[in-house]
């Protein structure tokens, strides 16, 4: 399992890039960035300078959308990024949820969404692609031949199957390992029914963490639930509570008491939108407590099919909880993957 660290571009440029240079040290192998540019600072423009300060850590936006960013200047920024970074660069792509509503607008369709994915991989590429009928195809002359990837943020029927059809790996921003299982396990089977290769599919959990005191660590997480209830919410207006797909009622049952959301406060641990949150939903949606049950959760995840885990860095005492994976959790599962190699090898001699 990969491990990984995202930010929402609230604090500075210059720690950030500390913080990815402490984080590529300690094993963690990406580093995403929230893309609401009302919201919090233009995310690209720190990624280059993360991206001129660290060697091996990959990079990309989790999630942009097809909504906020004429598409060729979208594929011309991201065939940028690659090339500058000697192709460290995926997207994480989604229909808009902070980005958009924040401007008063819906998230677009799921069909936009795989539409765009599919004209940004073929304009980095270098192929000529026409998206929009009103205007000739777009090439970039100076692209190299990057194939980008593309990890699609899903959690409704629809979405599931566009992920699985179209992207190389999920984002379910989740640490249930039941609940994550029950997603992917959707994704990956419409890929297979889409007669796709599915053997190299990823699958991510994104949620953030504490390292430490669980009433602590519930206090700065409780944002992340309440986050979550967006999207829930979405699909419980779209398909009900037994409608298509059969939304698990352990991932429903808990908005009920959700009355709002106020986006100025996005991923916000001191917002006012939070009180319907109980323990019990921080406890199964976050990872807290000690590192022997971050390991053992972690566990759990990766036996779900969880090929890397994306730690929201943005609960406080960030550079404390960076040191903490690096020292005790991903040793962890270095030696495991270790040791697989090492058993693989030997059952091929």
């Amino acid at each position: 399992m990969e491990f990984a660290i995202t930010f929402k571009g609230d604090i500075s440029p210059k720690r950030t890039v500390a913080l990815c240079r402490q984080a590529e040290l300690a094993g963690f192998s990406y580093g995403w960035f929230f893309d609401s540019h009302v919201l919090w600072r233009e995310c690209y423009v720190t990624m280059a300078m993360c991206m001129e300060h660290t060697e091996t850590m990959r990079f990309g936006p989790c999630v942009t959308n097809p909504g906020v960013r004429e598409w060729s200047v979208a594929a011309s920024l991201f065939a940028t990024l690659a090339m500058q970074s000697g192709g460290r660069f995926d997207m994480g792509v989604g229909r808009g949820d902070s980005s958009r509503r924040v401007l008063g607008k819906k998230p677009l369709t799921i069909e936009t969404m795989v539409e765009f994915s599919e004209a940004l991989k073929g304009m980095i590429r270098g192929d000529a692609v026409k998206y929009d009928d009103e205007a000739a195809p777009v090439q970039l002359p100076w692209a190299n031949g990057y194939e980008m990837p593309v990890w699609v943020a899903a959690y409704g029927p629809k979405a599931l199957k566009g992920a699985g059809e179209a992207g190389d790996g999920l984002i379910i921003q989740l640490a249930d390992p039941w609940l994550v299982k029950w997603f992917s396990d959707q994704a990956i089977t419409a890929g297979k029914d889409a007669k796709k290769d599915m053997s190299g599919y990823k699958v991510m959990s994104a949620a953030p963490v504490w390292v430490g005191d669980m009433k602590k660590g519930r206090a700065q997480t409780r944002w992340f639930p309440a986050m979550v209830g967006n999207h829930v919410a979405d699909i419980v207006e779209k398909y009900g509570k037994g409608g298509a797909g059969d939304i698990p009622t352990r991932l429903t049952d808990y908005i009920e008491g959700r009355k709002g959301y106020d986006y100025r406060h996005h991923a916000d641990k001191d917002a006012d939108h939070l009180d319907f949150i109980s323990n019990d939903i921080i406890d199964s949606f976050a990872v807290l407590g000690s590192p022997k049950d971050h390991i053992a959760k972690l566990e759990e995840l990766e036996a779900a099919g969880v090929t890397q885990f994306n730690i929201y860095l943005m609960c406080g005492e960030e550079e404390r909880i960076v040191a903490e994976y690096g020292e005790h959790i991903i040793p962890h599962f270095s030696k495991k993957r270790r040791k697989s190699k090492a058993k693989a090898k030997k059952s091929k001699a």
